[in-house]
């Protein structure tokens, strides 16, 4: 039953207003409410698995149904609040880095904090924030980690759409945020949804993907795709696939970077998401000369640590093949090569193959 206090339409909506305003203070760039319909997306989807899409990522094939099913994954919610937050630094560089070809490009959501750890602590807040208004309202805060369609959520709020790339866009701010989400079983009033994708005719992000990840518009091959490959992928990179991928070692942002929607990005002034250990702008070599300790410290508390030690060095090692030929990117792979586990040898083999005149 709701409180006295919300016993109208109008005091639903001015709670709603008052949501909007509280994520702004929170640091949330946009809050939106929605009544998700996502059945419409089950069909596609198990296409999509059926398809074998999804790679080495099981655990997208895991929990039935309950992701089409907003309820079942917390009982009682009636509403979601879509909340999105910018994470790119405006003293951060991403083309320039990219053609840098002896320096590191790490996706620029991965620099700083942990996301998942900032972002959840805010929705909490909020989430008790309303609870401070409202009383309690079985609410659940959920960032990247639960078998939720949240693309799909943030575009019925009309926060956005999906871009041929899968992201979600919006003329506000382009790609560059970060989502995260509320389920409330408060009978919140709805915003409009999106109703028109604006991609157009435009392919940017198709054909410019530097692996060719994408099988047609809004379909994705994880297992070509470089973040998927960097960050999820255990054992060795394909090998077709190697000189491709540049000196990108974890992650990958290029179908955000030629998207023209990227021109309204949005900065960010969160410290969390500010560079850390000058992983913006830090050369290969030094990074490939971590040891397994010197990564966990200067991982801590970073996205990064998800790949491991192992697969970190296995991807510094190909970007290091795809580096200009010298001296001293030779001499680093050949001092690394004789306690290399099997893994990482392999693949300093091959980046020394590619600085071997044929």
């Amino acid at each position: 039953m709701l409180p006295s206090s919300l016993s109208t339409p109008e005091t639903l909506q001015q709670l709603v207003a008052d949501i909007k305003t509280w994520a702004k203070e929170f640091g949330f760039a946009e809050a939106r409410v929605v009544e998700p319909e996502l059945t419409q997306y089950k069909d596609d989807f198990k296409k999509w698995l059926d398809n074998g899409y999804h790679a080495g990522m099981d655990y997208l094939a895991n929990h039935g149904d309950m992701r089409f099913h907003p309820e079942q994954l917390h009982p009682g919610t009636r509403r979601v609040i879509s909340l999105r937050m910018h994470y790119l630094p405006q003293s951060v560089a991403t083309v320039e880095r990219l053609q840098t070809k002896n320096k590191a490009y790490i996706a620029r959501y991965a620099l700083g904090r942990d996301y998942h750890k900032l972002i959840r602590k805010r929705l909490t807040q909020l989430a008790k924030k309303i609870e401070q208004q409202v009383g309690d309202h079985g609410y659940r805060a959920f960032v990247d980690s639960a078998p939720i369609l949240e693309r799909q959520i943030a575009e019925q709020s009309g926060m956005g759409w999906i871009g041929k790339n899968t992201l979600l866009l919006t003329p506000k701010a382009g790609s560059w945020f970060l989502l995260g989400e509320i389920f409330t079983n408060l009978p919140l009033p709805v915003d409009k949804p999106t109703t028109t994708r604006h991609c157009g005719s435009c392919t940017a992000c198709l054909t410019q993907c530097p692996t060719d990840a994408f099988v047609e518009p809004w379909v994705l091959d994880a297992g070509k795709c470089i973040s998927y490959l960097t960050i999820e992928h255990k054992g060795a990179i394909p090998v077709e696939l190697r000189s491709k991928m540049g000196n990108r070692i974890f992650g990958c942002d290029d179908c955000q970077l030629v998207c023209p929607w990227t021109k309204f990005a949005k900065h960010t002034d969160e410290d969390d998401f500010q560079p850390r250990h000058n992983l913006d702008a830090e050369d290969l070599i030094t990074l490939f000369e971590w040891d397994e300790a010197t990564f966990l410290k200067k991982t801590e508390g970073s996205p990064i640590r998800r790949t491991g030690f192992e697969n970190w060095q296995r991807n510094i090692a190909i970007a290091l093949g795809n580096a200009p030929t010298n001296q001293a990117t030779i001499e680093t792979l050949q001092n690394a090569l004789p306690n290399a586990s099997d893994l990482v040898k392999e693949h300093i083999i091959w980046a020394l193959d590619q600085h071997t005149p044929s």
